[in-house]
């Protein structure tokens, strides 16, 4: 679930905070804007929460701290690391629900690497034969199919507020 920052607007700063759970786990991610203008590129920050926590609990903290739910993203994940010239990728396999599947390719870098790490990535790419890449977020392709499709309610009730 990807949350509404109260007092500025994270379209506008190219910002995310999200509270995700996957099997076993509750994470809070804060992502920043992204560094580049070809990649998705950006500083990540994530804790994991306890086992015993619940995402409605947490999801009412941050409402009760003024934060809202914009959208739930969901989608399943295979992963993979992949040596390539000497390092080791992130490959994963996304099927997101409401678009399809992604492959994402990731690596973790510091700054004096991100160059070096971008060449290395879409070099990969390119032996894989993967397509355009893109850097917009699986939420904003969501909100923008959203936005498409709001225009043209499925029924006639869907009319009236």
């Amino acid at each position: 679930v990807y949350l509404a920052h109260p007092a500025r607007s994270f379209v506008q700063t190219d910002e995310a905070l999200r509270v995700r759970r996957t099997d076993s786990k509750i994470v809070i991610t804060y992502k920043g804007p992204k560094i580049d203008a070809t990649t998705k590129t950006r500083t990540e920050i994530e804790l994991e929460l306890s086992e015993s926590a619940a995402v409605s609990d947490v999801l009412r903290l941050w409402e009760h701290l003024g934060f809202r739910p914009v959208r739930e993203v969901k989608k399943d994940r295979e992963s993979w690391a992949v040596s390539w010239h000497g390092r080791e990728v992130q490959a994963c396999l996304d099927r997101v629900a409401g678009l399809g599947e992604f492959i994402e390719l990731e690596l973790s870098a510091e700054p004096e690497q991100l160059e070096e790490s971008r060449q290395l990535l879409t070099a990969l790419a390119g032996r894989l034969q993967l397509g355009a890449s893109e850097r917009r977020s699986y939420l904003e392709l969501l909100l923008e199919k959203d936005a498409r499709t709001a225009d043209t309610p499925e029924k006639a009730e869907d009319w009236s507020e």
